[in-house]
């Protein structure tokens, strides 16, 4: 079997790995250059293809286009996404013989669309996991070839999440590959109506809003916590980065519960929310 191979982040150096374990060639990889100006704390597709000595190259999001005559001459058996930020043109998606195939970091058809694991976090779900659908105009759409779910800790963070993401990608890449090897792509209904589609995050998104219910505060700091940009908020005119919290307590007596924002308490800092209830900040650091 032979495909080509949109993949980037630790999704798609696993994924890749899997599928060479697996034998089947991958005759090319489109991959992304590293962004200067994100934080790139994730494995590099880039690299794994000059270790596998396999050819890739980085286009821009406008000149994909420029790959179909090459991918029809290459013409693949499938084509694989696994967390690749453009959207795939659909002459590219016609190219696989058999199937254009992606791996999507949620439980479809639950928290489609752009990041998907944050967006769990910060609606407090208790579950999230990988899901191989199969690729059509409209993104997350296509009906569902393999799934592995994880679970999701009250205290995990983003990054905590999409590891546990990231090894269930390949566990649904290892169940579905022997249908695959034989031309063979399992498939059932991508029920949109029992879900929603979710766009991307700015680094804004992240500030602190007190007035909300510790819970909500909670999980907006694990949704994204360093690496990510963070949640944020201004204490004594500075802004600062709040890395990690809590809601276990025990919390002191004397903590005043009626009015939100920051209080400091027996060398403790606590954020009270709207819902009078607090959340102990144990890191925190100016933003740079």
């Amino acid at each position: 079997m032979h495909a080509v191979v949109f993949a980037y982040h630790d999704v798609g150096v696993n994924c890749l790995t899997a599928l060479l374990k697996a034998g089947i060639q991958i005759d090319l990889v489109v991959t992304h250059q590293d962004d200067p100006h994100e934080n790139v704390w994730f494995g590099s597709v880039a690299k794994l293809c000059v270790e596998k000595n396999i050819p890739y190259v980085t286009p821009d999001a406008n000149a994909l286009s420029d790959l179909i005559p090459k991918l029809q001459a290459l013409a693949p058996d499938y084509l694989f996404s696994f967390y690749y930020r453009h959207m795939i043109p659909a002459q590219i998606l016609a190219c696989a013989k058999i199937a254009a195939l992606n791996m999507h970091g949620s439980l479809l058809p639950k928290f489609r669309g752009r990041a998907p694991v944050n967006w769990a976090i910060l609606h407090g779900e208790t579950e999230t996991g990988a899901t191989l659908h199969i690729m059509e105009a409209k993104p997350d759409a296509g009906d569902i070839v393999g799934q592995v779910a994880v679970s999701i800790g009250p205290d995990e963070t983003a990054t905590d999440v999409f590891g546990k993401v990231s090894q269930a990608a390949v566990k649904v890449i290892d169940q579905v590959l022997p249908s695959l090897l034989e031309g063979k792509v399992p498939r059932r209904p991508n029920e949109l109506q029992k879900g929603s589609y979710f766009g991307g995050r700015k680094p804004s998104d992240g500030q602190i809003h007190w007035d909300q219910s510790a819970l909500q505060v909670h999980n907006l700091v694990r949704a994204v916590a360093p690496p990510y940009p963070g949640a944020f908020t201004v204490h004594q005119d500075k802004a600062m980065i709040v890395a990690r919290t809590s809601l276990k307590g025990p919390f002191p007596g004397n903590l005043d519960l009626r009015a939100p924002g920051i209080q400091v308490v027996d060398n403790r800092v606590f954020g009270i929310c709207g819902d009078h209830q607090a959340v102990e900040i144990l890191e925190w650091f100016p933003a740079s």
